[in-house]
């Protein structure tokens, strides 16, 4: 005789119910304790025990009534230079539609915005500072972009300058735009990155710039880091790919003010 949905779920294991969850987590991003709890027929301690076991694996964050799952973007630049680029180089092709003749613009470090250094236009008068050598390679000796590099100390997670020199120097600059790199994106959660300086540089680099924009492929999208940058409001333009669920499309376009989907 086949088990009711409820049968099956009363009769789980600790195990069991932890991968239910993050099951759960890896579909919607995030998850409320309390209503795990009603569906699990399990107390909101429980839930909670849980998630602080999946959170102590690295796998999600907790955050006020629940979790979210944990950006897999805690990689070695190295690696993530060599992900998905050409998902990356179609986010690029969006992202620079809004760069107009003339402007200032700062690039953030980021295997994403890398790209978008190799897509900006030519012959446009643009000036780029960047904290990003690999950036500063794909714009040496182009035609109409005048390139400065940001010194400082290169952090080896974020592959750019960060540190008290590179922090000065952005504070120095009144840019139009900023492309900025972004370890994780959440509605609620807001931008995050996931080392301390690199976030309080991104922080200064959103406070010289006119329009902020960020390109971000899907995985980081409603995911969590530890380090907070800055709410999702503050985000003028969020270039995302077209597999992103309409329901996800909607919370974005909720609180960003211009959501762009790049298109295969």
């Amino acid at each position: 005789m086949q088990r009711t949905r409820q049968e099956a779920i009363d009769g789980l294991l600790p195990e069991q119910r932890e991968q239910l969850i993050l099951t759960r987590l890896r579909a919607e991003g995030r998850v409320l304790a309390s209503a795990l709890a009603a569906e699990l027929q399990t107390s909101e301690h429980t839930v909670r025990r849980h998630l602080r076991d999946l959170a102590d694996q690295g796998l999600c964050k907790r955050v006020y009534g629940g979790a979210l799952l944990a950006s897999p973007a805690d990689k070695p630049a190295a690696v993530r230079m060599g992900e998905a680029v050409d998902r990356k180089a179609r986010l690029a092709l969006a992202a620079v539609s809004i760069v107009r003749p003339k402007q200032i613009v700062l690039l953030d470090a980021g295997s994403t915005n890398v790209a978008i250094a190799a897509a900006l236009p030519d012959h446009a008068d643009l000036t780029v500072i960047t904290n990003s050598p690999e950036a500063c390679a794909r714009l040496l000796n182009r035609p109409g972009i005048t390139v400065i590099l940001i010194g400082g100390r290169i952090a080896t997670g974020a592959a750019g300058s960060v540190g008290a020199t590179a922090l000065l120097q952005v504070q120095q600059i009144r840019a139009d735009l900023c492309f900025l790199g972004a370890c994780a994106l959440d509605p609620d959660e807001g931008v995050a990155a996931f080392d301390a300086e690199d976030a309080e540089l991104k922080r200064a680099m959103i406070k010289a710039s006119g329009q902020i924009a960020i390109a971000l492929t899907s995985e980081k999208l409603m995911t969590a880091a530890p380090f907070s940058v800055a709410p999702a409001t503050a985000v003028d333009h969020l270039f995302v790919e077209d597999d992103v669920p309409a329901a996800r499309l909607a919370k974005l376009k909720a609180v960003c003010d211009n959501v762009e989907v790049a298109r295969s």
